[in-house]
């Protein structure tokens, strides 16, 4: 079975590689002489992932101007707001490679939860019109990310994995028949453990991941944060440990948590992980944790996937949808608007640390079933594909 991967950005947003990195391992794990293929909006970023058979450049090809693409696409869409043929250029660096293959993944999980995606849309139309099997791969939709457009791209899927009960449930209660639930594969990915940085207390150290993109949605959160790090070293002896995710131009963790490094240095409690480590590298500090705060998800997933009680900065319904897979109810997790209460955001740490025992035995339990069902996703695509 030939895989094709697309509507990946690039691995320098770790919980992407995490994506790929483990659904290319359980894919090849399961599926005897399977092949996978990724094309990347940035490949460059992605040679890190050694088991992947070819990466493929996906970004975006530029119309130029003037030329007979130009003049056709501007015709189309004046004359007939056609934007089809414009988007197929642009996204030509993806569909070329699609007859060579047997089964699409589209694979941005949570690429439906941002608005309308014209272009991804296109390039949907395109798989299906050569006869090909299309699945969208572990991913999370809200009921504000829906629209009639977004159905209407939805039902060209033959399979539709949620990686989540809210998102199947939503998705089912709009009518769609495709979809079944899986978990994320980035809860099956092995973890690489490299020497521990000075001023890490084993068993005793916090880790602490924010990001832009939580903070210019709710701009009073960043000194929220501030004051939980005051708490946490005002009424604990553990150190913090601060651990970037997403190091991308623009929204990249390691500059903002980079910022309270520098304020806090002086207490010798807090220590700033590198912003050059792969995923599983991160997975292997985070594992090493005595708790985890986050706001990427997969920074989050990669501490519930080591049995690290969790405080979630959640702000989208996987954050959600993932808390109440695992402990039947959304357990420590705060909703964007909740972020810039301080008392809460401490009183929840407080919580967190109160039921730390309680929190591990219910990861213990819940994770190896969460870590089935993600292999499960591989046994929907062997059906799919017979």
């Amino acid at each position: 079975m030939r895989v094709f991967m697309f509507a990946h950005g690039g691995s320098l947003n770790r919980g992407c590689e995490a994506i790929v990195r483990s659904t290319t391992h359980i894919i090849k794990d399961r599926i005897n002489g399977a092949q996978v293929y990724l094309a990347s909006g940035k490949p460059e970023t992605d040679r890190i992932i050694t088991e992947l058979d070819e990466i493929y450049d996906g970004s975006d090809s530029p119309i130029t101007k003037y030329s007979l693409g130009w003049w056709v696409s501007s015709l189309k869409v004046k004359l007939f707001q056609d934007e089809s043929y414009a988007l197929g250029k642009i996204k030509s660096n993806i569909t070329k490679h699609v007859s060579n293959m047997d089964v699409c993944l589209s694979i941005g999980g949570d690429n439906y939860c941002y608005g309308e995606q014209p272009d991804i849309y296109e390039v949907d139309k395109r798989i299906k019109a050569q006869g090909k099997k299309l699945v969208l791969w572990g991913c999370s939709i809200g009921e504000e990310d829906l629209s009639k457009r977004k159905l209407e791209d939805l039902k060209l899927f033959d399979l539709i994995l949620a990686r989540e009960t809210l998102t199947l449930e939503l998705l089912k209660k709009s009518g769609l028949t495709n979809v079944k639930l899986c978990a994320d594969s980035a809860f099956t990915m092995k973890k690489e453990e490299l020497p521990l940085p000075e001023g890490w207390q084993e068993g005793n150290t916090v880790g602490l991941n924010f990001s832009p993109l939580v903070w210019n949605r709710n701009k009073q959160s960043r000194t929220a944060v501030r004051d939980l790090i005051q708490h946490i070293l005002n009424t604990t002896d553990m150190t913090i440990a601060l651990t970037p995710h997403v190091i991308q131009d623009g929204n990249n963790d390691y500059e903002l948590l980079l910022q309270f490094f520098n304020e806090f240095t002086y207490t010798n409690r807090v220590i700033l992980l590198p912003d050059h480590l792969n995923a599983m590298q991160y997975k292997g500090y985070i594992a090493r944790m005595r708790f985890f705060i986050g706001a990427r998800t997969h920074a989050t997933i990669a501490a519930y996937s080591s049995f690290v009680p969790t405080l979630v900065l959640g702000y989208s319904i996987k954050s959600r949808g993932i808390s109440k897979d695992i402990f039947g109810e959304e357990k420590l997790v705060l909703g964007v608007n909740d972020i810039s209460d301080s008392s809460k955001l401490t009183a929840v740490f407080d919580e967190m640390i109160k039921e730390e025992r309680t929190l591990i035995r219910q990861l213990k339990q819940s994770i190896p079933h969460i870590q089935k069902m993600a292999y499960q996703s591989v046994e929907y695509l062997t059906e799919l594909a017979m």
